[in-house]
This record gives structure tokens, C-alpha cells and sequence, in this order.
């Protein structure tokens, strides 16, 4: 468990929906809370750190400025689960790993420029670990927001 003081609590139910978009932004948020820059971005490191902020950046809907994304799932021996998944985090189209318990027990995400750069990196990753990736396309998008409230 992280130990989570006030002004913790207070940075990351911020940095959610109203992260602000400036040149120094750590300053601005600061300003914002009455600490300084600095200490912004030593306690965001600590909380990176300690696994609370995993990071901190935009979420762009990568159809709207040209390209495609898809949900990923492959069935991998329990003995081989970190190595998978050490490839898997090697594409930087990749934005989200998870492990499931079910059969299919690696999940992820993957945005590219174009359907054959997502064929491209699955058929890679084939190639790299002799297992079956399932391409699972969108053919509907629900888009839910979610913010978690840090008390």
C-alpha cells in the first residue's frame, strides 16, 4: 500500500481531467495548490515510483488523426509471461499490457499508423515468441471516462 498524504491525494485527483496545458506545467499546478514546482515534481516521481502514476500524457483517438488501434489477446505458458510481456512493451504503439486469469491471459492495446504496421508489430511479436495473437479490431467503440476519486 503507498502512503498517500493530503497534498498527494490532492496532485492526483487533479492531474486527471484538469492536467494543465502550459509550458511549465508542474509550475502552473503548483501555483494552483501552493507548493512549489519542484515539489510538484519530486512528489509525482515518488508516486511514479511507487507505482501509483503510471503516466502522465494525452489520450488521443488515434482514428480522428489518422491511424487505427485494436485489442490484443494471446494465451501464454505461465513460464513464459514476463518474457511475452517484455516484448510486448518493446513497441511504443503499445499503450496498455494486461495480465488477465483466463486462458487468453495477456491483453493490450495497440495504435499504429495503419493496419498493416499493427499486422507488421503481431506478426513480429509471432515470430519472437511462437505463440497466436489475436487481433481483436473495434467495431463499435464505447468510450467511458473514468476518474478516480483519491480520498
Amino acid at each position: 500500500m503507498i502512503h498517500l498524504d493530503d497534498t498527494d491525494k490532492k496532485i492526483l485527483n487533479t492531474i486527471q481531467y484538469d492536467f494543465p496545458l502550459d509550458v511549465r506545467p508542474f509550475k502552473r499546478l503548483g501555483e494552483e495548490m501552493g507548493i512549489s514546482e519542484e515539489e510538484i515534481i519530486r512528489r509525482l516521481e515518488r508516486l511514479h515510483d511507487e507505482g501509483a502514476v503510471r503516466k502522465i500524457g494525452p489520450v488521443i483517438n488515434r482514428n480522428r488523426v489518422g491511424g487505427t488501434s485494436t485489442l490484443v489477446a494471446v494465451n501464454v505458458p505461465e513460464h513464459m509471461i514476463e518474457e511475452v510481456a517484455g516484448y510486448i512493451d518493446e513497441y511504443s504503439e503499445v499503450s496498455h499490457n494486461y495480465l488477465r486469469p483466463d486462458k487468453y491471459n495477456i491483453w493490450f492495446t495497440l495504435s499504429a499508423s495503419s493496419e498493416e504496421r499493427i499486422k507488421e508489430i503481431l506478426e513480429e511479436l509471432t515470430r519472437k515468441t511462437g505463440l497466436e495473437f489475436m487481433n481483436l479490431p473495434t467495431v463499435r467503440l464505447f468510450k467511458i471516462g473514468v476518474r478516480f476519486n483519491i480520498k
